[in-house]
């Protein structure tokens, strides 16, 4: 039955429009507080050193600052925030993931502040897997899938979701 289940979620994983037809994904891999997150490889649109920010007053926590960058005003993102975790402090390493998300159905840019940048990597479906309903320290509607690849587990976060929290209206 194991092995059952199994192939059913790798069906499942790979009938994903984000899988190719052979149930890989290719991904840039990175780490925030300890983590490895990856996202899918073709919503990336450069990977930048840290910029200066602006403070937006009143914006949400989440995405509380933005950066110049190529002439556009473009919000960073602390996902952190969304998964719980502390603030960590900025390295050489880190860096922004500028990437192009569809909000309210146009292309946005947003940046996502990284500790590290880690590579390109392609995924199979087969080794994802849904997040658990308990013993995550995430809230797991942010979690698209949780990933084995190599000695790491990676999670795909599912930045609509988080984006439409921060972005849907205060009652």
């Amino acid at each position: 039955m194991p092995q059952a289940k199994q192939r059913a979620e790798a069906a499942m994983a790979a009938t994903d429009t984000s899988w190719n037809a052979r149930g890989e994904l290719e991904v840039l891999t990175f780490d925030i507080g300890g983590e490895t997150l990856a996202l899918e490889a073709t919503m990336v649109r450069e990977i930048l050193d840290l910029l200066p920010e602006t403070l937006v007053p009143g914006a949400p926590a989440l995405v509380r600052h933005v950066v110049n960058f190529r002439g556009r005003i473009v919000p960073v993102a602390d996902l952190r925030l969304a998964f719980a975790m502390e603030a960590g402090e900025t390295t050489a390493d880190s860096r922004i993931v500028v990437i192009e998300l569809p909000i309210d159905g146009e292309p946005t840019l947003i940046g996502l502040r990284t500790d590290h940048v880690r590579e390109v990597a392609t995924l199979n479906a087969g080794a994802s897997e849904e997040a658990p309903a308990v013993g995550m320290r995430w809230q797991r509607d942010y979690v698209r899938r949780l990933v084995r690849w190599r000695d790491d587990l990676i999670i795909l976060p599912d930045l609509t979701a988080i984006f439409a929290a921060v972005l849907s209206p205060r009652s």
